[in-house]
């Protein structure tokens, strides 16, 4: 009898693995108390708020046809609606303020950012890091270069400004998408340029939702141009002496309790460790947190059991957090009134150029170094345009690629992290 009544519960539509009718009884006492002005502070509070918009946002966005191939799916909704849900004034002031207070003062978005960057690289395969850096990397620095320098120049003819467009259109699309790019890239900034990095997040959020779409866009015409120009494409094949290479730590791992608490104290610890050395290189804590931990990876100094940890607490975080962390950047990081002015018609040619400038410098550097060039500018150029995971996904499926997901989560991963290296020395370049 309960064997029937599981399979009758796994078969209802669910949310966050919930039932419906049962995570519609949890919203409504949360949101019951958020109205009557009891929500507790602190994460106590904050965090069962954001987890149910945050998880019906997503449901939606990822349901809504043109939203979910196009623009990013769950993400851009939860961030947009969000945004708009504490500037129109339906959530009350105070649920505002526990939500920003929990992102900023309380550090929620630097505990975020912590596990992603410290079980990312340490979850993937140390062969295919190496090889990253010494195959694949200047194809990723190839199509960074043109598509900044195209934009940048674009921008100046334009009347933006050189600078203007490359700091908050072209590295913002380039950066690895949301969680890994423009969340750290906004208070990299702010920290820099002292201003508010919700301004700096208004400014970066509508270029990643258009930039996405666009890369997706690109990647269904590269496929058509590779069926009439069979001598540019492998077919899926990025190299003809391609070896079969391993996307991350797929083997299965018993779900460990302590594991998850030494991932725990690994993330947080490389992230206190990156603001020790920022007191004396003047790089930003987040690259130079992303440098150390690929270099323990590298030379392999931290023992696997380690790394499987802190690689399994970054899938438990990316798997629940995510969407929680999305309403917390709609609520504390995004400017609706500035999102909606910033957008013109020489915003979304600079955002277009940005992806195909990636596009061709990516193919060409690629072509050049033996590689084919239209898988080149998928994963080196479009992959590394697009809004990261979701955005790799798309990418590869317009252009019929799915097993080129290896070099996309490279793009996603060291690119994004590329990305923020060269943004702290462009910030101190331009400023």
């Amino acid at each position: 009898m309960s064997e029937s009544k599981n399979m009758i519960e796994n078969k209802k539509f669910h949310i966050m693995g919930i039932s419906l009718p049962m995570f519609i009884i949890l919203s409504i006492i949360i949101l019951t108390a958020t109205y009557m002005g009891v929500l507790p502070k602190g994460m106590i509070g904050a965090l069962p708020l954001m987890m149910v918009i945050g998880a019906s946002l997503n449901e939606l966005g990822n349901r809504l046809p043109i939203i979910k191939d196009y623009l990013g799916g769950g993400a851009i909704v939860i961030i947009f609606v969000s945004a708009a849900l504490v500037t129109y004034g339906i959530l009350p002031e105070s649920s505002k303020e526990i939500m920003t207070n929990f992102m900023k003062s309380e550090g929620f978005l630097s505990f975020y950012i912590a596990a992603l960057i410290t079980g990312s690289i340490l979850g993937m395969d140390r062969k295919l890091l190496i090889s990253a850096a010494i195959r694949y990397l200047p194809v990723i620095i190839g199509g960074v270069v043109v598509s900044l320098g195209l934009t940048g120049f674009v921008g100046m003819i334009m009347g933006y400004g050189a600078k203007e467009a490359i700091l908050y259109i072209a590295i913002p699309i380039m950066g690895g998408g949301m969680g890994a790019g423009a969340v750290p890239l906004a208070e990299m900034f702010g920290q820099v340029l002292e201003v508010d990095p919700a301004s700096m997040m208004s400014k970066m959020v509508p270029a990643l939702a258009l930039g996405n779409a666009m890369a997706i866009a690109v990647a269904g015409l590269l496929d058509k141009i590779g069926d009439k120009r069979r001598n540019l494409t492998g077919n899926g094949k990025l190299m003809k002496s391609q070896e079969h290479i391993k996307e991350e730590l797929k083997e299965a791992i018993k779900l460990d309790y302590k594991l998850m608490g030494i991932g725990i104290l690994f993330s947080t610890t490389f992230f206190v460790w990156g603001k020790i050395l920022a007191k004396f290189i003047p790089i930003h804590s987040y690259a130079l947190m992303i440098i150390t931990v690929a270099i323990v990876k590298v030379l392999g100094i931290v023992p696997q059991k380690y790394e499987k940890g802190a690689f399994q607490w970054f899938r438990f975080v990316m798997t629940n957090f995510t969407p929680t962390l999305l309403v917390g950047i709609g609520v504390a990081y995004t400017d609706l009134n500035a999102v909606i002015g910033s957008l013109s018609l020489i915003y979304i040619v600079l955002v277009f150029t940005t992806v195909v400038g990636a596009t061709i410098g990516s193919g060409a550097v690629g072509h050049f170094l033996g590689f084919y060039a239209i898988e080149a500018s998928i994963t080196g150029g479009l992959c590394m345009a697009n809004m990261g995971g979701t955005g790799d996904v798309a990418v590869l499926s317009a252009s019929k690629r799915m097993e080129l997901m290896p070099f996309a989560q490279i793009s996603s991963r060291i690119g994004g992290a590329f990305m923020l290296i060269l943004a702290t020395s462009l910030l101190s370049l331009f400023v």
